[in-house]
């Protein structure tokens, strides 16, 4: 009898064992999820705005005078950034940054436009960057300004994401390293 006692306690710790290796990360990732614990990898790289920006009732003035709708049947991100007049080597770091994750966009690229928002009048793209064939400029509109949101927080010129509906749904703060838009905007352009 005291033969069978042995096997019969190691099939008990397999059998524990085998419990113990299904049941422990459901544990773990049940106690992550409540304690509002998430990977890096499914976080944003931007601040997300809570309540967002809503700029669905402003129809933004191209330079020409034409106005820039928000369709969202077209689902068409935007990369909106508030351009001050007098800003000179900092709009050509932006610029840069933006032409750049816009490229890195790869085959969505035309699903992105780049709105450079002039603040005030005589603001323009900078000379000698490459600009973005989905670029639009858009004319100063004070009504517009007010609703984004943190756009005077800190001095700089901070970047905000749109989404197809016309909302203001992520802000990088001046100075930020703008990959992250790459990375949050690679995120949402899988979103159909």
């Amino acid at each position: 009898m005291n033969s069978t006692a042995p096997p019969r306690r190691r099939g008990r710790l397999m059998l524990l064992a085998i419990v113990a290796v299904f049941l422990l990360p459901m544990l773990l990732a049940g106690i992550l999820r409540f304690t509002n614990h998430y990977p890096d990898a499914r976080r944003q790289k931007g601040e997300l705005l809570d309540p967002p920006g809503d700029l669905r009732a402003i129809t933004p003035k191209l330079l020409n005078g034409i106005g820039y709708a928000w369709n969202p049947v077209d689902r068409r991100w935007r990369i909106l950034v508030p351009v001050p007049a007098d800003c000179k080597d900092e709009c050509r770091r932006v610029a840069r940054d933006v032409d750049t994750v816009w490229q890195l966009t790869g085959r969505e690229e035309e699903r992105v436009d780049v709105l450079w928002w002039c603040m005030a009048p005589g603001c323009d793209w900078p000379p000698g960057i490459h600009r973005p064939t989905t670029l639009k400029r858009l004319a100063p509109d004070a009504a517009a300004r007010a609703k984004l949101p943190k756009v005077d927080a800190a001095a700089g010129i901070p970047v905000y994401v749109v989404d197809p509906n016309g909302f203001v749904v992520l802000r990088y703060a001046p100075g930020s390293d703008l990959a992250g838009v790459r990375t949050d905007l690679s995120r949402l352009l899988k979103l159909r």
